[in-house]
């Protein structure tokens, strides 16, 4: 009895640990708002035709095994257009077909009227965020409105970092002399978690921020009380 109650907790285990990187908080697979979320979808989707692709090329290996001269049917020219030409083709105008797709929704979807404008500027190692609209700033943590579209500009004061909220939208480099933008957009309040996902030396893995996700009434009475630019990098 005791052996197969161990037996149920592996198999539990086993099936269960695939999927411990799909929540958290730094999981791109958590998405909580649209830009992430359509991330998440396109994953998915590659996730799913690459264990189809898997599953097929296991079929003919077993096919093959076990009934040996079964692929002789179809001609070494033949093998070559379907397995080497025609279906790859296929899966690769499918896979990018959708990722434009995705593309074009997220360049396309602004939620919540003008979107606010952030300045996300990376330096050895911390992140300083400075507010359109004003002088306002603030170090390690991003205040943004919920339900409202974020552009925020990334850029460097010294090497290349990324700027990285995974559950609000993708990612973007940080580079030098160079301004690169993405959108990011929150469904609901929370504290969501952000990283410099481009080695930047020794310091990197503390190169880490928050983004605090407010509703829209609260938003502009936390953006009145952040220090000026000055105050916030001190």
């Amino acid at each position: 009895m005791r052996r197969a109650c161990g037996f149920r907790g592996a198999l539990a285990f086993s099936a269960a640990l695939p999927l411990s990187g799909c929540t958290g908080d730094l999981s791109a697979l958590d998405p909580a708002g649209p830009f992430a979320a359509a991330v998440a979808d396109l994953w998915w989707l590659m996730l799913a035709g690459a264990a189809a692709i898997f599953l097929l090329v296991l079929g003919l290996f077993l096919l093959l095994l076990f009934r040996p001269g079964s692929g002789r049917r179809v001609s070494p020219a033949g093998w070559i257009w379907i397995g080497g030409v025609a279906f790859p083709l296929a899966t690769l105008v499918a896979l990018v077909g959708h990722g434009l797709m995705r593309g074009e929704y997220i360049l396309g979807l602004a939620a919540g009227g003008d979107p606010v404008e952030v300045e996300a500027r990376g330096s050895m190692w911390h992140w300083d965020f400075r507010y359109s609209g004003g002088a306002r700033a603030s170090r390690g943590v991003l205040h943004i409105p919920v339900g409202r579209t974020v552009v925020v500009t990334a850029t460097s004061g010294d090497v290349i970092h990324s700027f990285w909220a995974p559950r609000l939208g993708g990612k973007i480099d940080a580079i030098p002399g160079h301004a690169a933008t993405v959108r990011i957009l929150a469904d609901r309040p929370g504290v969501y978690g952000g990283v410099c996902s481009e080695y930047c030396g020794a310091g990197h893995e503390g190169m880490v921020f928050e983004v605090h996700a407010h509703p829209p009434e609260a938003f502009e009475a936390v953006l009145a009380g952040l220090p000026d630019e000055g105050e916030a990098a001190r």
